[in-house]
């Protein structure tokens, strides 16, 4: 009985302490600002890395969900009483506000977020960190700062072909799904289309690539106990990304709305 009313209190203080822990270690990054400049050029890399490199995937999955979102609208228009163009409008208030951001997202958090945990995991328990340490490098602006500053530039980039990607899917869809010519399709598109709308998506691209690659980075930065530790790692920065994303999805749209 007294290891069941311990147990939460112990995930409780888990949970405080890693959060302490991850704010010191973006403190120390954003305290380092003068040592940026040596370390900047690895910054290019990592938007390859990050974005040209996803762009495939993100074409891939966005395609799709534009299209599943097309068919259902088709599905609920059934009934006959909405007009068929209504489902541009659907089409594309769904891909910008939500599923193109959040697709993105979630999947960049399986793709991206567990490589730069594995990365700097396997840094960490091989003592390559500590051997940058000991040559006067700094690991956070050398590891952590470019791979932040990559995302945050790269992922309203991704969120852009998401959203093209999304719409284009939904129009291929409606088209076969309903029998909606392109100009009602985008009749319906224009119609309800507000430019907040695809600006909203892309802040919201901007603090997923934050929260995503500062996380993994956390984690990785933190990893103990060799390869077992680091598949831990590289798990829990899925879990966790996954979870802030859908969190700071909810604030945003809170705040902007």
């Amino acid at each position: 009985m007294l290891r069941i009313l311990i147990y939460p209190i112990h995930i409780f203080i888990h949970f405080f302490e890693g959060l302490a822990e991850y704010v010191l270690l973006m403190t120390k990054m954003f305290r380092s600002v003068k040592s940026w400049n040596l370390y900047l050029g690895f910054t290019a890399d990592q938007m390859v890395n990050i974005g040209a490199q996803s762009i495939p995937i993100v074409m891939l999955t966005s395609l799709f969900s534009g299209m599943v979102t097309s068919v259902q609208a088709a599905y609920q228009f059934e009934s006959g009483f909405v007009p068929t163009w209504f489902v541009g409008s659907i089409v594309g208030e769904s891909v910008l506000l939500e599923l193109a951001p959040m697709i993105t997202g979630l999947v960049m958090t399986g793709k991206i977020g567990a490589t730069i945990t594995a990365e700097i995991g396997t840094m960490r328990v091989t003592e390559q960190i500590d051997a940058l340490e000991s040559l006067s490098f700094d690991p956070v602006s050398f590891l952590i700062m470019p791979r932040v500053l990559a995302a945050a530039i790269m992922f309203p980039i991704l969120v852009i072909v998401a959203d093209f990607c999304g719409i284009l899917g939904g129009l291929f869809a409606a088209q076969h799904a309903m029998d909606v010519s392109a100009q009602e399709f985008i009749r319906g598109l224009r119609t309800w289309f507000r430019p907040w709308d695809a600006w909203f998506g892309l802040i919201k691209g901007i603090f997923f690539g934050i929260a995503i690659t500062s996380i993994a980075s956390y984690k990785g930065f933190t990893t103990e106990g060799g390869a077992e530790g680091v598949g831990k790692s590289t798990t829990s920065t899925v879990v966790i990304s996954c979870m802030v994303i859908v969190l700071l999805d909810y604030i945003l749209a809170e705040i902007f709305l």
